[in-house]
């Protein structure tokens, strides 16, 4: 049956209407995952050696075993965005003489072949062939990386009951944060509650059998979750949502621009890719901790700006991309409209701003790490508000996929163009350079002063510069309708 269940799909797959479409985006896609798992077998091969000399005095088992709670942390985080759960189209199948039993078993069982479950494998693999070239127990380090493999199915199963949890996002996210927070001021050790923990699943390997209970447990919840849900009314049900109504009155203030605006924020908050753009431009307003705290990053003044342009940013770039494919669904309605293109323009423009001077007051409390990290964060958010708001809706005018916003949009590539790659040039890398390049041929100060004038200059023709987009956008008008009407493009 799970021979025939595969076929199936197999010929499904290669039968689908949108198969060899965006060909290089799947290319493209393919080659970044082998290049994220070399990557994590050639740290798994080296991490012995790098951590016997970052802790000379301690055992590379037990250094690595304090970390493994932030392992797990971060793959149930990863997993809840990236890992799509496994599907496969079943009221054919629930109108035969096939037991439920047997298809949720397939479909159970073929997540475990997931991708994400290498992740685990390809990073201790190297590490424990290490291990036992160097001496090590080889029982141990055998079940040791049996107990890794099954705490990885663990995450697995764990995220098919957690994924729509908004809840649940908030306790991983919570505890890492928490975490992190408790380790660094030193109010509490985690390693040291943690490390024990995960490294007698090495000293002991009897313990392995903790993990497998724990994987037998979500197993049989998600079988029996699964099996319950299991019925072809439910596949043919459509889902029902109670209707909410928001007063954004307060957006009247804007005149001619209110009703773009309230449109756009509906669309956010009511959309599934749109809100989650939203609470990852939120999260990443913490990723200065991730290399202020480096004392290696400390005179790498092209990170700084990276940063900064980054974190103040982080909403222009995922959300401003992919401007007006985000209306996609009805742009050809807007635009048979008597709708000034110029104030459609001018909204977006003016939520990207908001979001821009939003995270930058989120970062004014890095100015604990320096007042250097103050001033470029604020000469990158004025960068920001002068220079690439006009340059990523100039980009926007060349989107012509359609998008989905009731999909994630994490491992979803709709949308996606080669311009989403070619923007971060202009957005990231110019501002990088020139910064740089100033800072070693001139001085800091100037290298500032540049960018905060460039902004200033951008802002002070930002009239202009909207005329010379709202130009671009109607010349481009015609060519976005068609390629927005191409559902699976």
């Amino acid at each position: 049956m799970f021979k025939r269940f595969i076929q199936l799909q197999w010929k499904a797959f290669f039968r689908s209407a949108s198969f060899g479409k965006s060909v290089g985006i799947k290319i493209f896609m393919a080659f970044m995952g082998l290049y994220l798992l070399a990557s994590l077998g050639i740290l798994g091969g080296t991490l012995y050696f790098i951590l016997r000399k970052l802790v000379p005095d301690q055992g590379p088992m037990w250094v690595l075993s304090q970390f493994l709670v932030y392992w797990v942390l971060a793959e149930l985080f990863f997993r809840y965005f990236m890992q799509k759960l496994p599907v496969m189209e079943i009221k054919p199948l629930l109108i035969n003489n096939i037991p439920k039993s047997k298809i949720v078993n397939y479909i159970l069982g073929k997540s475990v072949f997931s991708g994400f479950n290498l992740l685990t494998l390809v990073t201790f693999v190297p590490f424990a062939i290490v291990l036992l070239a160097k001496g090590y127990p080889a029982l141990n380090v055998l079940l040791w990386l049996l107990a890794m493999t099954v705490i990885a199915l663990c995450a697995n199963f764990l995220n098919f009951l957690i994924n729509k949890s908004d809840v649940a996002l908030g306790i991983i996210i919570g505890a890492l944060v928490a975490f992190w927070g408790l380790e660094y001021f030193g109010i509490i050790s985690i390693k040291a509650i943690f490390g024990p923990i995960f490294h007698a699943l090495y000293v002991y390997p009897i313990a392995v059998l903790a993990p497998l209970g724990i994987l037998v447990v979500l197993y049989f919840l998600n079988f029996k979750y699964l099996q319950r849900v299991l019925y072809l009314d439910g596949a043919l049900k459509g889902k029902t949502k109670e209707a909410k109504s928001t007063n954004l009155a307060w957006t009247r203030r804007f005149g001619e621009m209110a009703p773009f605006l309230q449109l756009d924020l509906r669309l956010i908050w009511r959309n599934k890719r749109t809100k989650t753009q939203v609470w990852i431009s939120l999260l990443f307003v913490f990723y200065g901790l991730i290399f202020y705290t480096q004392e290696v990053y400390a005179n790498m003044v092209g990170m700084h700006v990276f940063l900064g342009i980054f974190m103040t940013g982080i909403f222009l770039a995922n959300f401003g991309q992919f401007i007006p494919a985000w209306d996609s669904a009805y742009y050809g309605m807007m635009m048979s409209q008597n709708i000034p293109l110029r104030k459609y323009l001018e909204s977006k423009a003016l939520l990207i701003t908001v979001s821009v001077v939003v995270m930058f007051f989120l970062t004014i409390p890095y100015v604990y790490f320096g007042w250097k990290v103050f001033l470029v964060n604020t000469a990158c958010a004025v960068y920001n508000l002068g220079i690439n708001i006009p340059v990523i809706l100039y980009f926007g005018s060349f989107n012509k996929k359609r998008i989905e916003l009731d999909q994630s949009p994490f491992g979803n590539m709709q949308g996606t163009s080669a311009v989403q790659f070619l923007i971060m040039l202009p957005v990231l890398g110019l501002p990088i350079a020139l910064f740089t390049l100033l800072h070693f041929l001139i001085s800091f100060e100037i290298a500032i002063s540049v960018l905060v004038g460039l902004g200033i200059l951008g802002y002070a023709f930002k009239g202009r510069l909207l005329d010379l987009v709202t130009e671009q956008y109607a010349h481009k008008k015609h060519a976005m309708l068609q390629g927005f009407q191409q559902k699976n493009g």
